[in-house]
């Protein structure tokens, strides 16, 4: 079996996982000399779980939402070792952030300069802690410039394909004549060149 890369961020934790993990550290502490087989370990767990109150697994829920905050922040950084990555197209807009990420965009230099010591993950999780942490009202700024991005993103996307569709229609009876799939991406690949340069994308050449 194939070894994954080292390299990969550890996969983010659900609560449950947080829970069952927790019961663990409890057994081990009280009889770490009794042994308890996965199967019943697991039951206990599951009982004891679908018994709590949600407040009492809200504490379980916040140490997941942490864990996937670290997860994303180092998802971003990550690229697979030995695998070519799929080439992004230098034409297409610019994906939007969330109101979150533009929160950790202002608030990361603070935090590394608080605690230089900390390691990306770590960064993260004080940074989702930072955003768990603040009122609707003082987030409500990042969302809303979040949902300006957002709507701009899908307005250029929007236009960029309706220019690559028509160019595609305009040139439909060349693509069925060579019957060649080069010269569809030829032609795709001059449309999203002239639309860049704010040239007419239909004067094929």
């Amino acid at each position: 079996m194939a070894k994954g890369d080292p390299r990969k961020p550890k996969g983010k934790m659900s609560s449950y996982a947080y829970f069952v993990q927790t019961c663990r550290e409890e057994h081990k502490k009280k009889s770490p000399e009794i042994p308890v087989s996965f199967s019943e370990f697991s039951k206990r767990c599951s009982a004891r779980w679908k018994a709590m109150s949600d407040k009492e697994k809200s504490r379980f829920d916040d140490m997941a939402k942490q864990d996937k905050v670290r997860y994303d922040q180092e998802m971003m950084h990550y690229m697979p070792g030995g695998k070519r990555g799929k080439k992004k197209d230098p034409n297409a807009p610019k994906r939007p952030a969330s109101g979150f990420f533009l929160f950790c965009s202002e608030h990361r230099p603070q935090i590394k300069a608080q605690y230089p010591s900390l390691g990306i993950g770590d960064v993260a999780k004080k940074l989702g802690e930072m955003w768990n942490g603040l009122t609707d009202a003082t987030k409500q700024p990042y969302l809303i410039k979040a949902n300006k991005l957002k709507d701009k993103y899908q307005k250029a996307s929007l236009s960029l394909d309706a220019l690559i569709v028509h160019h595609v229609t305009y040139h439909s009876s060349s693509i069925l004549q060579y019957n060649n799939i080069s010269f569809l991406c030829r032609m795709l690949r001059t449309t999203r060149q002239r639309a860049r340069l704010g040239r007419c994308p239909w004067a094929w050449e």
